[in-house]
């Protein structure tokens, strides 16, 4: 008997704040990986194929809802505010941001299949014949793919390409995960190519598994902690390789770039390890543009005032103020956008709803938040934007300050630090300690996706304003409903 498996992409869609209607603008694959196999048996894919395919499904990590949303919805410096009947979408934003989510969570469900499914289709790649290349580079995706997993859920469900589609897939513990992740990458990584810095790195290389390996041993206490709310005991020789990894994607011709933005844009030169090349960053502005600007957004999530007062006014990674000079979207600035709000040409930005100039204010709740309250945060600019990044250099000079500060060499990590502050334009630090490292990780890395993974390895992830379960167990997502019910190797993490 023959069963047709198959896999299609699961994208997370969301209903826009200004209409009834649903936009979704992440690259929808268009044909489906069907794959005829014999029960308990196995039959190649086309490695090519899958491996281009495997590349163009990274830009879900683009959308503004699933993978992405865990990440940041989270956390202390986004919020999603519903405006009138704008961003209700059944509480699905809210209970983000309170901590109240439970394991009927659409997002949650949508990020579980999504990655698990990308995670086997790499293991299907490795299991085709392929190339010594063509095989780290499977590799590579699915510890990247497996790596979110592990960091979400704690637990990891791994199908070998063997199994009949009734056989359940094994679990993997955290720490077992994390193991199975770093042989991955430690396999991969010498035929990886190497890869200097280049808007055009939408595939794996040494410098990105680097960079993975160096996140992997940087989060190593959590991971393979037998209490996952912590505490966490950071171990030097995890630090040290850390370090290790980081100054190997140093050596690869790395560097942080000068002008802060420019990272983000298509002239980026020093920064860009790994990038979605499918689509662009757009979901990025349309998520937080208010319905008069230009581009016209979807009124959405904002930055809270308790983040935005962490930076200095000299600090060039706040902003820069828009050129308004009449070419198009020139009314639109970089970083923060507070206040009031200009057109192409300079003109005061009419609310439509109010009728009174847009003037974006710091104050905004959760709940029933006017059209005008949230600081917006635009790091790609619609005008020059870049691929999106799903890793940049700056991160992982960060990550190297910390496992330094970890692993003893406080003078070091300040050092590290006080460069990357010179750069940017803001004061040098008279000392490090773990709360300003913290403080300095989400000026450099805001918005970028991985908030919630610091926030934990930190300690604060239950603390923020606005949570309203400030539970241990919350560090852990719920293994979604659905996930149980099909596979009985599953348990529900603690709380849920």
């Amino acid at each position: 008997m023959k069963t047709s498996q198959i896999y299609k992409i699961l994208v997370s869609g969301v209903c826009m704040a200004t209409m009834s209607a649903c936009t979704d603008l992440v690259n929808d694959e268009k044909d489906s990986v069907v794959n005829e196999v014999a029960e308990g048996g196995f039959a190649p894919v086309n490695v090519v194929e899958s491996l281009a395919s495997a590349y163009k499904d990274l830009s879900t990590y683009s959308d503004q809802a699933g993978i992405y949303a865990l990440g940041e919805h989270t956390t202390a410096e986004m919020i999603p505010p519903t405006r009138g009947v704008d961003w209700g979408d059944n509480g699905v934003w809210r209970t983000l941001d309170q901590h109240t989510w439970d394991a009927s969570h659409s997002y949650i469900l949508s990020a579980w299949n999504a990655l698990n499914q990308r995670a086997y289709k790499a293991t299907e790649i490795i299991a085709s014949n392929p190339t010594a290349v063509q095989k780290a580079e499977a590799q590579f995706l699915r510890a990247y793919n497996m790596h979110w997993v592990m960091d979400y859920w704690g637990v990891v469900p791994f199908r070998e390409v063997t199994q009949g589609v009734n056989d359940l897939p094994k679990v993997l513990s955290r720490s077992e995960a994390f193991d199975y992740i770093v042989k991955d990458l430690e396999e991969a990584l010498p035929n990886l190519p190497k890869k200097g810095p280049s808007v055009t790195n939408g595939t794996a290389s040494k410098a990105a598994a680097n960079f993975l390996l160096a996140k992997m041993y940087l989060n190593k206490a959590v991971y393979k902690s037998t209490t996952p709310e912590g505490p966490y005991t950071f171990d030097k020789a995890d630090m040290d390789k850390a370090i290790a990894y980081v100054d190997a994607i140093t050596a690869d011709g790395y560097s942080l770039e000068k002008d802060y933005f420019a990272a983000f844009s298509s002239a980026a030169k020093t920064e860009p390890i790994f990038n979605v090349q499918e689509g662009t960053a757009q979901n990025r502005w349309f998520m937080t543009l208010h319905y008069g600007q230009n581009p016209s957004g979807w009124n959405g999530f904002a930055t809270l005032a308790d983040f935005y007062d962490t930076f200095e006014a000299k600090d060039t990674r706040i902003g820069k103020p828009a050129k308004k000079d009449g070419t198009q979207f020139s009314g639109i600035g970089l970083g923060f956008l507070i206040g009031q709000q200009y057109d192409d040409k300079g003109a005061v930005v009419i609310d439509t709803r109010t009728q009174k100039p847009l003037q974006f204010t710091k104050d905004v709740p959760l709940a029933g938040a006017a059209t005008d309250k949230g600081i917006r945060v635009i790091k790609y600019h619609p005008a020059n934007s870049g691929k999106y990044l799903l890793m940049r250099y700056a991160e992982a000079y960060l990550m190297k300050a910390e496992a330094m500060l970890r692993g003893g060499n406080a003078a070091g990590a300040l050092t590290q630090i006080n460069a990357l502050r010179t750069l940017r334009g803001a004061t040098a630090l008279a000392s490090l300690t773990e709360a300003n490292l913290f403080d300095e990780i989400g000026r450099e890395l805001y918005w970028e996706g991985g908030k919630r993974t610091t926030e934990i390895r930190f300690g604060k992830f239950t603390t923020g304003t606005g949570t309203s379960v400030k539970e241990a167990y919350t560090v852990l997502y719920p293994i979604p409903s659905a996930a149980l019910v099909s596979n009985a190797n599953l348990e529900q993490n603690p709380g849920y």
